[in-house]
């Protein structure tokens, strides 16, 4: 009994040793603190406390417009049992995130190895080239051009010229086509941020540990790659990784610019289209606030695999 007190007590010790330590460390570095608060303020008041809220929220049955009440977990019973486009739009996330979130992960690392190869000012080109469809503002107009659903389109215009088709198909309004293509667009608009940050991570590994592979032993390109490049590029590839899953899952944009809202048949209805249809349309925020928190618990899900997966690179 006597030791059982005497751990607690060093417990209690240590715990508070820690929290003067902490107290010391914080006033001797106020400066750098105070630096940071207008930050953390901003971050906790915009992003922290809207996740709470949104949890609380998902119990309730709030409409904006009367006092809420709580229904416990009516809204995720009615979520998962009674909602089927929920269900639809649960398979066609999960569909384009397995095909669009590591892809264009992986296209992107590829084609930053690639420039980061080129000469300086060559690099500099090709990167603005690669980069430039993620922030045009007229990929939409293209690729709705491209795929019109009358003679003007030139998709339809070469089929019907080639005498593969007799009559225009309207692609963005046909449920066959409407994922695929949006998964295409998607691709093509993927290299953006997460690929600045692989070319930053590949300019910022020391020349001198390819050299110090050499010597040993490793031979090639794909040896350099496992075993040094990658080790060093952990937070870009984490960084990377957290903007391809959230881009991945947040997918819904496109489908909107260029099918509709919702799209035929909500062939390409996704969670964040079940989201934005019953916060932003049927002000249900009770019931949105629920597709919101499943939505961000299969992200952090998500995020913590690849995280793990990224923590064994090069080991």
């Amino acid at each position: 009994m006597a030791t059982k007190k005497a751990a607690k007590r060093a417990k209690n010790h240590g715990d508070m040793t820690m929290f003067q330590w902490k107290l010391k460390e914080m006033r001797q570095n106020w400066v750098a603190y105070l630096m940071v608060a207008p930050y953390m303020i901003l971050f906790a008041l915009f992003t922290i406390v809207p996740v709470v809220l949104s949890i609380f929220i998902s119990f309730t049955d709030f409409n904006m417009l009367e006092v809420p009440n709580i229904v416990w977990v009516k809204n995720y019973v009615d979520l998962f049992f009674s909602d089927d486009v929920f269900l639809t739009a649960c398979k066609n996330t999960f569909i384009f995130a397995v095909i669009v979130g590591p892809t264009s992960y992986l296209m992107s690392f590829l084609v930053a190895w690639f420039i980061n190869e080129l000469p300086p000012k060559v690099r500099a080109l090709v990167t603005l080239i690669f980069y430039a469809p993620s922030i045009s503002g007229q990929v939409y107009l293209i690729w709705g051009t491209l795929f019109a659903s009358d003679s003007q389109g030139w998709a339809n215009a070469i089929l019907l010229e080639m005498g593969i088709i007799e009559t225009e198909i309207a692609f963005f309004q046909n449920e066959t086509y409407v994922m695929p293509l949006c998964i295409i667009v998607s691709l093509w608009t993927s290299l953006g941020t997460s690929f600045l940050a692989f070319i930053a991570g590949l300019q910022g590994i020391d020349s001198a540990q390819f050299e110090a592979g050499a010597v040993d032993g490793i031979r090639n390109r794909w040896q350099e790659l496992y075993y040094i490049t990658l080790p060093n590029m952990k937070p870009q590839l984490m960084f990377g990784a957290i903007m391809a899953i959230t881009g991945s899952f947040g997918f819904g944009g496109i489908v909107t610019a260029l099918a509709g809202f919702p799209s035929v048949n909500y062939c390409a209805h996704t969670i964040m289209h079940h989201l934005e249809d019953y916060g932003g349309q049927r002000y249900e925020i009770g019931y949105s606030s629920t597709i919101a928190v499943i939505l961000f618990l299969i992200m952090i899900g998500a995020n913590m695999l690849v995280k793990r997966i990224i923590s064994k690179l090069g080991t």
